[in-house]
């Protein structure tokens, strides 16, 4: 059985290549001078996985590449997300991203291959 740790490492690998670029998306909060700072994108139900993958759009666009934001929760094999990381990733696909769980550069590449047909 693989860990989060794992699957996050291979995933970027996959990911990382081509079209497409995804990024550690670390999630943290620290005090300075007093004030509270957030780190990372969003904050509670962020992705693990942040990046963007570029495509070619329709004739309407007349051929202009565009970059798609992408999200990549990654769970351990017996992983399960939480509800906010679940929000999350409805959020991101509301909003026309890709964005969904893998345990593995197979699953992270079938979010885009989903998302593209």
């Amino acid at each position: 059985m693989k860990t989060e740790n794992q699957n996050s490492n291979e995933i970027r690998t996959v990911l990382n290549t081509g079209r497409t670029r995804a990024f550690r998306n670390n999630i943290a909060k620290l005090q300075v001078h007093g004030r509270w700072v957030n780190f990372g994108i969003p904050g509670a139900g962020g992705s693990d996985l942040i990046g963007m993958h570029s495509m070619t759009i329709t004739p309407a666009m007349v051929g202009k590449r565009v970059a798609v934001f992408l999200a990549v929760e990654v769970k351990s094999d017996e992983g399960k997300p939480s509800q906010d990381q679940l929000a999350f990733i409805e959020f991101v696909q509301a909003m026309g991203g890709i964005a969904g769980v893998a345990r593995s550069g197979d699953e992270a590449l079938n979010l885009i291959t989903e998302y593209e047909r």
